[in-house]
């Protein structure tokens, strides 16, 4: 049975914050931030946009009455949590009208847990052939104002559909993973951002991806001529490229370069978004590139902590079809761009209990207030 990516959008908030801007305020050359790390903006979350929204907002992108009625199991990959107990994929029955008899997971392993949800999905679809899973990873990254990584936020949701026979990408079986007990990125209870050893991570990054790509070698023999591209979770593309480099060149491997920086048109213009980063940077190289039927990706996801996996996939005969290039590109070129005052606004000040907030008819779904310490969110 062919089991893959069915069906897959994005949505980011309407707001961003140019990186030339973020350079100019704390008096840095805006070049170590665009050369440096690859990026140009980053998408910023207003009060009436949280995980919920955004994964609902992603989804409405592409749901169906027929993925309705197929759709069983709900994994909701986060690591911007809003609640210990109630999973915010629960939500998502009531939003976007789906059964009841569903199972509604939230999953967390830092920017992992996306890659681990496509593998329960599969074993999912291997059991009830005839189902749907929803997977959705959905993220407000922060690091707070003056860190190291302020550079490097970002906000955003990226929903899928895994089914059978899959209009777009066929997951391969074979896999190579790596895990360990470290501390390069966490957030402890209690802390708004997250805290962070920058170089550590980094080189931890690099490891666990020789790591499991010679043991995803190991198992499938295949080299680097097997693969049309090579994508990376990525916090920041400058270090997809410098772990792209400890495998290939660009004398030898040209394409896989070029590929590389197709896959980071839309993430270096929206920044980070944790969980979903790897999956945007997949949909930016099949919307923006030139990939055919049957050629093989490969994808790297990466959860500090640390658990990391390289997988692949094969694309599916008129896979272009089933993507939604001009709506994303629509939504990009829309956006807002934020001064640094309103930008720390967003950043520091949280919806606290008992509020209500305004209307906003640009987006379908938004929260609209907090009463009891209960989110009421409004489907437009």
């Amino acid at each position: 049975m062919k089991i893959g990516i069915h069906k897959m959008s994005f949505y980011v908030p309407k707001f961003y914050l140019d990186i030339n801007t973020l350079a100019h305020a704390r008096g840095i050359d805006p070049l170590k931030y665009t050369n440096g790390l690859l990026t140009h903006k980053m998408s910023v979350a207003p009060f009436n946009q949280d995980i919920v929204t955004l994964a609902a907002n992603a989804t409405l992108n592409y749901l169906t009455k027929e993925d309705i009625k197929a759709i069983d199991l709900i994994l909701f990959t986060t690591e911007s949590g809003i609640d210990y107990s109630k999973s915010a994929a629960t939500h998502l029955i009531s939003i976007l009208g789906l059964r009841n008899d569903v199972r509604a997971l939230e999953m967390k392993q830092a920017c992992y847990a996306t890659t681990a949800a496509l593998y329960f999905a599969k074993g999912h679809i291997l059991q009830h052939p005839e189902s749907k899973v929803l997977v959705i990873a959905s993220d407000i990254a922060k690091y707070g104002l003056n860190s190291s990584g302020e550079p490097t936020q970002g906000a955003g949701a990226v929903s899928m559909i895994v089914a059978k026979d899959p209009n777009i990408m066929v997951l391969e079986d074979q896999y190579g993973i790596h895990s360990e007990d470290i501390y390069d990125f966490w957030r402890p209870d209690g802390f708004d951002y997250a805290q962070v050893d920058g170089k550590f991570s980094n080189e931890m990054y690099k490891k666990f991806f020789l790591k499991t790509f010679d043991n995803y070698k190991m198992q499938t023999k295949h080299t680097l001529d097997d693969f049309a591209a090579l994508t990376f979770h990525i916090p920041y593309p400058k270090i997809g490229l410098r772990s792209l480099e400890l495998v290939a060149d660009k004398a030898n491997n040209p394409s896989l370069f070029e590929n590389f920086y197709t896959s980071i048109t839309y993430n270096k213009n929206i920044g980070n978004i944790y969980t979903g980063s790897l999956f945007l940077s997949i949909i930016a190289l099949l919307e923006q590139g030139n990939l055919k039927a049957g050629e093989r990706i490969g994808m790297f996801g990466y959860g500090s902590g640390a658990v990391a996996e390289f997988f692949s996939a094969k694309l599916v005969e008129g896979y272009k079809a089933h993507l939604n290039k001009e709506l994303h590109e629509k939504q990009l070129s829309n956006r807002t761009e934020l001064d640094m005052e309103k930008y720390a606004v967003y950043l520091t000040q949280k919806v606290t209990n008992d509020t209500v907030l305004e209307d906003d008819l640009d987006v379908k779904v938004q929260l609209k207030s907090i009463t009891d310490y209960k989110r009421n969110y409004q489907n437009n």
